[in-house]
């Protein structure tokens, strides 16, 4: 599962049980309730991974918003047992906007799903490094190397 933590929202998205691709889930509102909900899906739906997206700044450096990311994984890690991990988010939300526009989503709309395909992005590139650092790993195991 995948969350793209903002100030006024969580947009979240879950993979398939392959891990191969990524759907957006639901949008959650930041009320005070999120932690439990989370918590919630987490058990419910039996994930076995959290990936939170990071606004790392252009530069590279952790602004104040990756700051309060990083506190809300601090308690998100607090109320699950599976491993949270954070993930590079730079620029999903703008090609998620992107992305809408694309495919003539009104601003209304986007408003409403614009997090949860940021949180899809976010779990696909993930789950794409993974996926290739597995493939990598087993290169390296068997001393084979295709390219």
């Amino acid at each position: 599962m995948a969350l793209d933590v903002g100030e006024k929202t969580v947009g979240i998205a879950v993979s398939d049980p392959l891990g191969i691709s990524s759907s957006p889930r639901e949008t959650l509102r930041r009320d005070g309730t999120e932690l439990d909900r989370l918590q919630k899906i987490v058990t419910s739906e039996e994930i076995g991974e959290v990936v939170v997206g990071l606004p790392i700044s252009l530069n590279g450096t952790l602004g104040p918003s990756a700051q309060k990311v990083l506190e809300f994984v601090g308690q998100l890690r607090e109320r699950v047992t599976v491993p949270v991990e954070t993930w590079d988010e730079r620029l999903t939300t703008a090609e998620a906007e992107k992305m809408l526009i694309a495919t003539d989503t009104r601003r209304a709309k986007r408003r409403k799903v614009i997090d949860q395909i940021a949180a899809s992005l976010i779990l696909q590139n993930y789950l794409r490094r993974k996926d290739l650092m597995g493939r990598r790993d087993d290169e390296e195991a068997t001393g084979s190397n295709d390219w």
